[in-house]
């Protein structure tokens, strides 16, 4: 497969959505714990780009053997199998080969870490194959927003902080003959999730916005999206709030000095920010305002990251 057609396949414009929490992450680490560890550092980033990369490819296979609607910009531009004539033969096997890639580096991970990391690692695999493969794919569901927030969001900027730092007794898992003891240090977890909002909203948003575009045809083609559920209408006000959000968040995060004060320079894109919602609420397509919603992602998140970064002149 040329390269062209398989950065095209796995939509590698995409990844700054795990890319950008991954280093979130261990921009935290070094800030809060002064830790950083090299070589978990890219095994992590290796697995996590492989598993993300066969996610966006499963979902283009199963988005092209599924339609109805096999005409538009959406079936014969933006998926890639289609625009580039890939055969599904090659599909099928970039899927297994980089699923084997990411299973090998994340065990490679879990060797040099812990079973925390395992446990955390499966659950996330599972996640992302079955967010759009399987009977009943989570992408087709009102779901979408919550799971990739959050595992996007949250669980990738947490062991992104975990793999430098745990040793330290943020979250302990031992078994004792038949006693299976946990131990979470829930004030760090707390902050962990605080600190990870923007990535968390930002990306639920850039989910929402591509459900918003799609209402249309999800409908033809039987995905039970978020706004197919509660209107486009009331999408488009829930995509507003969750930015709302993000500025509180980080507001309230430099109140209780759990990032720099440096990160008040984060509110700043509220305005760029504005200026792309209002765009966003005016027209919703996939052509033409869809990326708004990922230059907010990358905007706020990018300024989020340098600010915390100035603060480990402390």
């Amino acid at each position: 497969m040329p390269l062209k057609s398989f950065l095209e396949l796995v939509e590698i414009r995409t990844k700054a959505a795990s890319i950008i929490p991954f280093f979130l992450g261990a921009t935290y680490s070094v800030y809060r714990y002064n830790s950083f560890n090299l070589k978990n550092f890219f095994l992590m980033l290796i697995s996590l780009l492989s598993i993300d990369m066969a996610t966006t490819a499963i979902n283009n296979y199963i988005d092209y053997k599924k339609a109805n609607v096999t005409c538009g910009y959406n079936y014969e531009k933006h998926n890639a199998i289609v625009s580039y004539g890939i055969k599904e033969s090659t599909v099928r096997l970039t899927i297994v080969l980089l699923i084997l890639i990411a299973i090998v580096f994340g065990l490679l991970l879990y060797l040099n870490t812990d079973v925390v990391v395992l446990i955390i690692g499966v659950i996330s695999f599972m996640v992302g194959i079955f967010y759009t493969f399987g009977p009943l794919p989570i992408s087709r569901m009102p779901l979408g927003e919550i799971f990739s927030g959050f595992f996007m969001g949250f669980v990738i900027v947490f062991l992104s902080v975990y793999i430098h730092v745990f040793d330290q007794g943020i979250v302990e898992i031992t078994l004792n003959r038949d006693v299976l003891s946990v131990s979470v240090n829930i004030l760090e977890v707390i902050k962990i999730f605080m600190i990870s909002v923007p990535a968390v909203n930002g990306i639920a948003n850039i989910m929402l916005a591509n459900n918003i575009c799609d209402i249309e045809d999800d409908i033809k083609n039987k995905r039970y999206t978020l706004p197919v559920y509660i209107g486009k209408s009331s999408a488009i006000k829930l995509f507003k709030f969750l930015y709302g959000v993000i500025y509180l968040f980080i507001i309230v995060s430099i109140g209780l000095k759990i990032i720099p004060v440096f990160s008040a320079a984060a509110i700043m894109t509220v305005l760029p920010v504005y200026k792309n919602v209002k765009k966003f609420s005016e027209k919703q397509t996939k052509k033409d305002t869809f990326v708004l919603s990922v230059k907010n992602f990358v905007l706020i998140n990018a300024v989020y990251i340098l600010t915390i970064m100035a603060g480990l002149q402390k």
